[in-house]
């Protein structure tokens, strides 16, 4: 409807996955060298993780069709089976013959056979299972066992494992742990950034026939903002702002026009202004100032995942680069599940239904929230670096500095940590603004029943705000770092209902 109106000669932003359309910007390149390094002579399992809609398909075929003529390939695209059910599509994809209602140890034989006589023969055996994540931990270590198979320089069967981030947290549970020690190459691909944006849409326009920039600078500032730079966000806000632009017959499409498009696609409400803590203003202020910056590409796995304290000269050099405040917030709406921000990271944050809760405490009591969180630190220097603190376990804390997660000593990070922290959390849709003597006795109940739960006691029956309610009142705010006086105000009630919640990541997840 649009084309002819833009001089399109086809739909730029259809979410089909178009070979034509193919962009490949410097994360899916690097994304891409990684996983080819992975498949060399001696890989095993490579592993390739990123949010809904950043790409990985893209970067798999890609990497498909840069595959030596002497590979076979079995591509798995529903990985949601049994052991059993997983060799024999196996054996399907690789025309493996096998009989009628096999065992599982037929299944193995006939495919070790195949892979024996195909090193023989020269060639290499492909296996790539795509939305990973849904394999049942048997499955994955059924699959372990049949790479087992071996010569003294490589693997006959290598296998690339791609999916979405609960990928990760799967590989770490301890029946995995000898899988996850096999994993030759990593990569977690994280979204585009601004300028990365802008190159993308330019790219699918000018492959669609548009020669002339068609998105304006606000637009595509916009386009980031909303999208969290998602390619699949970023097509299905494109195409119905192109829809809107040709109804308006409007020859640019401005920001106001991906404003419209995002309450349409994403659901968004419109922006509203909000008065913020001074401490969330000046983290927003201090994140301004690195908007756009760079992080350097991950360091060899074995920092990342091994369960060692950092050494301090690694950690020297990775802190100037990706040691920045907003890359840690981009990291913590990663681990979320959401868009990243590319500025703003509290503001947009309200824009998806979450809140900031930016304090100061001491370690324990950040620990005893048990929540992943953007947390301030010093260097052996004294300058400030920021970290996204992610998973804590015995002996080891994951922080994440730009792209690089690192399985950090608890006692380092104890050490150099500033006391400032800020968390996410997805609040109530109404909160009083105090609570007190003269609040209704529902309130009072509400506000007895929360510090029961977090004091881990048994919730009285009130009837009126009493001495007992105050004391345990002021015993939490003094716990919690808050001001002591004794009154439920706005940031007591916001940290009670924080505790309370029930949704978004923590450090220690369930097993």
């Amino acid at each position: 409807m649009y084309k002819g109106f833009y001089g399109l000669n086809s739909s730029p932003f259809s979410i089909a996955p178009n070979p034509a359309f193919l962009f490949l910007s410097d994360r899916h390149r690097e994304a891409l060298a990684h996983l080819t390094y992975g498949l060399g002579e001696n890989g095993g399992f490579v592993l390739l993780t990123g949010e809904v809609g950043t790409g990985k398909t893209t970067v798999s075929r890609s990497l498909l069709t840069q595959l030596p003529e002497n590979t076979d390939l079995a591509f798995i695209l529903n990985p949601a089976l049994t052991e059993s059910e997983l060799l024999a599509t196996l054996c399907d994809e690789l025309k493996i013959r096998y009989p009628e209602a096999p065992t599982l140890k037929q299944l193995t034989d006939q495919i070790s056979a195949f892979l024996m006589d195909n090193h023989q023969k020269g060639r290499r055996t492909l296996m790539v299972i795509d939305e990973a994540q849904h394999l049942k931990p048997e499955v994955l270590e059924q699959l372990r066992l049949l790479t087992n198979l071996e010569t003294d320089t490589r693997k006959l069967l290598q296998v690339i494992l791609i999916g979405q981030p609960e990928l990760q947290a799967l590989l770490r549970r301890q029946e995995l742990r000898q899988l996850a020690q096999r994993i030759t190459a990593r990569y977690h691909l994280l979204p585009l950034q601004e300028d990365e944006v802008a190159a993308y849409v330019n790219h699918r326009l000018h492959v669609a026939g548009r020669s002339q920039p068609l998105f304006q600078r606000g637009a595509i500032k916009a386009l980031h903002r909303y999208s969290g730079g998602v390619p699949r966000l970023i097509n299905l806000l494109s195409e119905r702002a192109l829809m809107g632009g040709y109804g308006a017959q409007k020859p640019m499409i401005d920001g106001s026009d991906i404003d419209a498009a995002a309450v349409e696609v994403l659901d968004v409400a419109p922006k509203r202004r909000r008065r913020w803590p001074a401490l969330v203003a000046s983290l927003v202020t201090a994140a301004l100032g690195f908007a756009g910056a760079r992080a350097l590409a991950p360091l060899p796995e074995a920092v990342a995942v091994e369960p060692v304290a950092v050494p301090t000269a690694d950690l020297t050099r990775l802190i100037p680069t990706q040691g920045r405040e907003l890359n840690a917030f981009q990291a913590l709406f990663h681990h979320w599940g959401e868009p990243v921000p590319a500025e703003l990271p509290c503001r947009f944050a309200e824009l998806r239904g979450l809140a900031c809760e930016a304090a100061r405490g001491d370690w324990a009591q950040l620990v005893a929230l048990d929540r992943p969180a953007v947390i301030a630190l010093t260097d052996e220097n004294g300058a400030p670096f920021y970290g996204a603190l992610l998973a804590r376990e015995a002996d080891r804390l994951l922080v994440q500095l730009g792209e690089q997660q690192l399985w950090m000593s608890p006692d380092w990070v104890r050490r150099h940590y500033l006391g400032n922290y800020t968390l996410l959390w997805r609040p109530p849709q109404s909160l009083p603004n105090l609570i007190g003597p003269d609040s209704a006795t529902g309130q009072l109940q509400w506000l007895e029943n929360r510090l029961a739960r977090v004091q881990t006691r048994d919730a009285r029956l009130l009837s009126g705000f009493d001495r007992q309610l105050e004391a345990d009142l002021r015993a939490f705010q003094r716990q919690q770092g808050l001001a002591i006086d004794g009154l439920a105000g706005r940031h007591t009630l916001e940290r009670l209902s924080m505790l309370g919640s029930e949704t978004g990541p923590r450090l220690t997840e369930v097993q």
